[in-house]
């Protein structure tokens, strides 16, 4: 059944209500022990940024893949991931990590086959965020720097909470070396190389070029083979690696959801660049379901424009390409989780059917139907 995740829809463009050209979203759809909403925002000539969910009436899976250096990673792992994670059968950290190795394996191989006619293609990359919920227990998988966070109810006694408050929880680690401690443990890794983390232009980055360690793709930064090939040198400086500088292996988190989980945040870096933790859970808390990761979308919107000392709506008048001066691509979604026992036990309330849904390649994009890499 996840086959319904192999190719985009072609569907719920606008989610309606739209003044943003460059927003796409759905208001509310139903999940095993919930409901959800997506939102994304387009900024670069092409959305790097690609989302998934997939339901069943047992399981619901998560995908936000933050592409860089062009949309390829992004949208391969959109047409493969899930699809590994089902030849693995069950769920587990195990099949979790086997999933990512087949996936950045099997883009190791067609960057291997394409290269030498697309050069570029070995240096493009996606931060890769995996949520999925079985039988009461949630898992939570990442590599770069979206981010999963939770929003709760203060337990009791909690400090700086009053009665009834609900307080933001991160799942996920930022694997980006602009925070201290990763950098000196990508650092650490490299005792011999004085400049595997480098600031350029006022941002930590590796060798000077991304931020994030971890990733699918990015494949001269992790094979030599790339990097000191004079044809890929027309391309890009080369660096030659005495190792790789990157890794595709994700952090993992399993935790059992409890009754006092409200729901679950999954977005791109586009949206935390904005909008803080607690904030986001905030504006959760305090508004109604329906459209909820648009209403996310557009706060950090409002942001972007106040901190650019310009009109939201001048903003969102502004093309894609242009816009990639303002802000990121942003994708969020929303996952509420409402409990029972049904649920908890692996079996929803809801009688509904298999189901999934996948961002546009583009937004308003009429060319869904583009060849698989």
């Amino acid at each position: 059944m996840l086959e319904l995740c192999r190719k985009p829809l072609k569907m719920w463009f606008g989610g309606g209500g739209n003044d943003d050209g460059l927003l796409w979203h759905t208001d509310l759809k139903p999940h095993a022990s919930g409901n959800y909403s997506i939102a994304v925002v387009q900024a670069n000539s092409s959305l790097e940024d690609q989302a998934q969910v997939f339901t069943s009436p047992s399981a619901t899976f998560v995908g936000v893949y933050d592409g860089h250096g062009g949309p390829e990673a992004s949208r391969f792992i959109t047409n493969h991931l899930f699809s590994f994670l089902r030849k693995e059968g069950g769920l587990s950290e195990e099949v979790i990590k086997k999933a990512f190795e087949a996936t950045e394996d099997e883009f190791l191989r067609v960057v291997r086959e394409s290269w030498i006619a697309r050069p570029q293609i070995a240096s493009v990359g996606s931060c890769c965020l995996l949520g999925a919920i079985s039988k009461g227990v949630l898992y939570v998988a990442n590599l770069g720097d979206s981010r999963a966070v939770l929003g709760r109810k203060a337990l009791e006694g909690e400090v700086n909470c009053g009665a009834g408050a609900v307080v933001a929880e991160r799942l996920s680690t930022d694997h980006n070396v602009g925070v201290e401690n990763l950098r000196k443990e990508v650092e650490a890794l490299h005792p011999d190389d004085p400049h595997i983390v480098v600031c350029t232009r006022g941002v930590w980055r590796i060798k000077g070029i991304i931020q994030v360690s971890r990733s699918i793709g990015d494949v001269y930064l992790k094979k030599p083979e790339f990097d000191t090939n004079p044809l890929f040198q027309q391309f890009v400086c080369p660096l030659y690696l005495r190792r790789p500088v990157m890794t595709a292996e994700p952090s993992i988190l399993a935790r059992k959801l409890k009754a006092d989980d409200l729901f679950l945040i999954f977005a791109s870096d586009g949206l935390w660049e904005h909008l803080t933790d607690e904030a986001a859970v905030e504006i959760i808390s305090r508004s109604p379901r329906i459209g909820i990761a648009k209403r996310l979308a557009r706060a950090a919107l409002e942001e972007v424009a106040k901190k650019r000392e310009m009109r939201y709506g001048d903003l969102r008048k502004t093309d894609k390409g242009l816009r990639r001066h303002f802000h990121d691509d942003i994708t969020v979604i929303v996952l509420y989780l409402d409990h029972s026992k049904e649920s908890q036990n692996g079996r929803s309330r809801r009688k509904g059917v298999y189901d999934c849904i996948n961002t546009p390649i583009d937004i308003f994009s009429v060319s869904s139907d583009e060849a698989d890499l």
